[in-house]
């Protein structure tokens, strides 16, 4: 093996496969959404919005096309906040529904992957709809990279699909999840095909589940996440 591999497989770059591809889908997204789900998975992504209104910078990650994102700078009138998506398309459409608060927002073109964030610097993270894109080797890496650049009592908004232990987990949920990966593997080239353990890794990194909310029987799930102290 020769040095440079021997560098980059220590950096962490060999193992990380190709970002899915989502500009094809940025400007139906919404819509593509609606005809899956209706309102559910917005109501996922505002479940906690009351919670988290007084918090001052903000971690963003993959919010596609940024309706949440404009929701939350709506909402509190003194954040500021990263919004990271590894799909520039999908980052033109955020911008340009968070136009009206463009001075408190920043656009970060990246893989999450590879971020390397400030350190002690958020006190919001919010992944809606993210965490299914990555493997649990990838969210144990990924949250052990985010906790170093929160704050004390930090919050972490996450919603997600899962499978819940159940007779409708075994014979529903799965079923949809698995049709969900194959036809979004087939749009974006998305490699991913289980659901990885978030919250495991979560709380291996140092945070605490305050709140979890289902919905359609447990098919998604909303959380909110805190960084012990």
């Amino acid at each position: 093996m020769t040095s440079r591999a021997i560098e980059s497989r220590q950096s962490g770059k060999a193992a990380l496969s190709p970002p899915a591809n989502f500009n094809n889908l940025a400007r139906i997204y919404c819509w593509l959404e609606w005809f899956t789900f209706g309102p559910f998975l917005s109501r996922c992504r505002s479940e906690f919005l009351s919670a988290i209104n007084s918090q001052e910078s903000a971690l963003v990650i993959g919010d596609g096309d940024g309706r949440f994102t404009a929701r939350l700078l709506k909402q509190n009138s003194h954040i500021a906040v990263d919004a990271l998506d590894a799909s520039d398309t999908m980052l033109k459409e955020l911008t340009r529904r968070t136009a009206p608060h463009a001075g408190r927002i920043r656009t970060l073109h990246l893989d999450a992957r590879e971020y390397n964030p400030p350190s002690r610097h958020y006190d919001l993270i919010v992944t809606h709809f993210f965490l299914d894109c990555l493997t649990t080797q990838e969210m144990a890496r990924l949250a052990s990279r985010l906790r170093g650049s929160v704050t004390e009592g930090a919050l972490w908004v996450v919603s997600e699909f899962a499978v819940p232990k159940t007779r409708y987990g075994r014979l529903v949920a799965r079923f949809l999840i698995t049709g969900l990966y194959r036809t979004f593997g087939a749009l974006t080239g998305l490699r991913v095909r289980q659901l990885p353990d978030h919250a495991a890794e979560l709380a291996k990194c140092g945070f605490r589940l305050l709140q979890r909310r289902e919905r359609l029987g447990g098919l998604l799930v909303s959380e909110l996440w805190q960084a012990e102290k």
